[in-house]
Formats: structure tokens, sequence, C-alpha cells
């Protein structure tokens, strides 16, 4: 399965699609021994739309997305085969619709941390993530061929090239945009970059899916352990630019230094699956190479959700080229090593 890009996104308001989509859900849930109980309550982004189900036997969450983020459907449903006790097992997807339709996953880590802001969840949410990549990792190429973006080290130095040419996407000179100087800058950055990725490819870390947007709201922590969600933004990529987003966020939230001790004691809690094939020095310099390439991922990862005529699009727009510009800051997280 493969996303054309520039492809027209689903008119989601318009009542011939929501019939359709009700539709699914209806006989769906029909065939998982449940029904609809109540009124949809629709959640519409540029990227997806989202519809909680009440049923006679708790909610249920529709997503659609758009077709620059389409793989999803097709990325849960194999991580629910390969990893089921890391992620939410989907009642139905419809991988060329980009349809897919899960139960509750019930209380979000943003939730717990509501109530204890102790990074000690942290330091037991991200063991599990680093398992399923883990797992994962072997099925890499066949995540490449549903249609996950390739994000891999060895071909991250092009897509930033690639990018650069887009000048749309980067609002060069516009409000929110780059400026011209800076795309220059960008540009003259490009064999360094590519230098830095050969680095990180070198040192032999296979790569595997990468969640990309891993924070507090897209980690469930129910009894039964964490669960990780919200799969839009992910690529087949090295495994440990997940700290980039995971590491910000929680900074932001607890507004903490880079070199503050508990995010270094996070980002080893995290590499810890590792060190019986690499050493933990070797996993600190992966680690900080990772994270200084991922904006080129997360820039890319911001262009496919756009990618829709939505107009509420322009809200977001200025996401890909601030993204890029995150290349020339410092990195959210100071090595100690």
């Amino acid at each position: 399965m493969t996303t054309i890009a520039g492809e027209r996104a689903p008119d989601w308001s318009s009542e011939q699609w929501q019939v359709r989509a009700r539709s699914w859900v209806d006989t769906r849930l029909s065939q998982a021994g449940r029904r609809v109980t109540g009124l949809v309550e629709p959640r519409v982004r540029p990227w997806s739309l989202v519809w909680r189900v009440p049923t006679d036997d708790g909610p249920v969450w529709f997503k659609a997305n758009n077709p620059g983020t389409v793989h999803e459907a097709a990325l849960i449903a194999t991580l629910a085969e390969l990893t089921p006790e890391r992620v939410l097992t989907p009642i139905a997807v419809d991988p060329e619709q980009g349809w897919s339709l899960l139960p509750d996953g019930g209380e979000s880590l943003r939730d717990v941390l509501a109530r204890d802001p102790d990074l000690a969840h942290w330091e037991r949410a991200l063991p599990g993530y680093a398992a399923l990549q883990l797992t994962t990792a072997p099925r890499a190429d066949e995540l490449v061929a549903l249609g996950v973006p390739d994000h891999r080290p060895e071909v991250l130095a092009g897509l930033l090239a690639e990018l650069l040419d887009d000048r749309g996407s980067l609002l060069i000179g516009a409000e929110g945009g780059l400026s011209p100087d800076l795309h220059e800058r960008l540009r003259a950055e490009l064999p360094s970059y590519a230098e830095r990725c050969r680095r990180l490819a070198d040192i032999g870390i296979p790569a595997t899916v990468q969640h990309d947007d891993l924070h507090d709201g897209n980690v469930f922590a129910g009894p039964d352990g964490y669960r990780y969600f919200d799969w839009g933004d992910a690529s087949v990529a090295h495994p440990f630019g997940t700290l980039l987003v995971t590491v910000r966020s929680i900074r932001h939230a607890k507004k903490l230094a880079a070199d503050d001790t508990g995010l270094a004691r996070l980002r080893d809690a995290y590499l810890e699956a590792w060190t019986d094939r690499y050493d933990r020095r070797t996993l600190v310099e992966a680690a900080d190479l990772a994270i200084g390439l991922g904006p080129v991922s997360r820039s890319l990862s911001w262009r496919r959700a756009l990618d829709t005529v939505d107009e509420s699009r322009a809200e977001y727009a200025d996401a890909v080229p601030g993204w890029l510009e995150e290349l020339f800051v410092a990195s959210p997280l100071q090595s100690d090593s």
C-alpha cells in the first residue's frame, strides 16, 4: 500500500462519506457483538477525523486518516499482531481507506502524571516501548512496503534535500516560514547532516518503527501496563529518534534544564533494552546523533499530516519550517557520558 502525495482527502463533512463510514462502523461493531447506543462525538483535524462512539460495552474510537497519514491503519494492525501487549488490538481496520476502530484505552499517562508528576512513571513506560521497537525491527522492510514512511539514516539526508526544494511547504520568505537566509544556511548544512546520518547508520543499531510523537498524551497507563497509540506520525527510522519529542515534552511539562539528571536517567531507562548488544557509551552517542537528526523527521511528518486541502491546515503550516529551524537549536538532552 502506498500513499499518493497530494492525493485529495475525502470530504469528511459530506453526508455521503459519513453514511458510508457509519455503516462500516456499525457493521464491524455488530460483528464484534456490540451496538451503538448514542450519538458519535467528532473531532476533526487536517490529518484525521476521530469519532468517539458510545456502545453497550463502553466507548470505541473510529479514526479516518488523510492521505499523508493513511499508513496508520495498516501499522496498528501489524503492531497488534507482533506485540499485542504493547498496543490496543483494533476491532477492525481498513488499510486502503485509512480507517481504524479501536476499543477505549482508559487512562492516559498524562492523566496519571496530573495526579502524581513523578518521572518514575516515564521510567516504567519507556522500557515497554523499547521492547516494542526491538520486536518490530525484523519487520522494518515489511512496514515500509505497507506504506510506513522510510526515515532510516541511510535516506534521511536525501529526504532533507528534497524537502528544501519544497518552497511551498517551507513558506520561504512568508510569515511563519523560513527566511531566505536560513534556507540557504540549511542547504549549506546538507553535507554535515549527511555525514552525521552516515555516522549513525555505521553504529549498526537496526531501524524499526519510530512513533515520532511519543508524549504522555499518547500512552495509556492501565492495569494491564502501558500501551502506545496514535501512530499517524510514525516512520521506519532509527529507534532513538523517539527521544527528541519525548524528552522535549517532559522538559516542557516539568520545566527542566537540558542537563537535569532525571532526564539522563530516563534516557538510560530507555536505552537499557539495547545494552545486551552495545556498550552504554555507544548507545549514548547514537542517542545524541538520532536526537540531533530528528527535526527533519518531524518536519516531514508534519508535511504529510498537512497533505490535504482542508482550510484549517493553515493553522499548523508553520510546523514544517519550524521543525527545520530546530536543527540549529541545542539538543533537548545533553549527555553525561
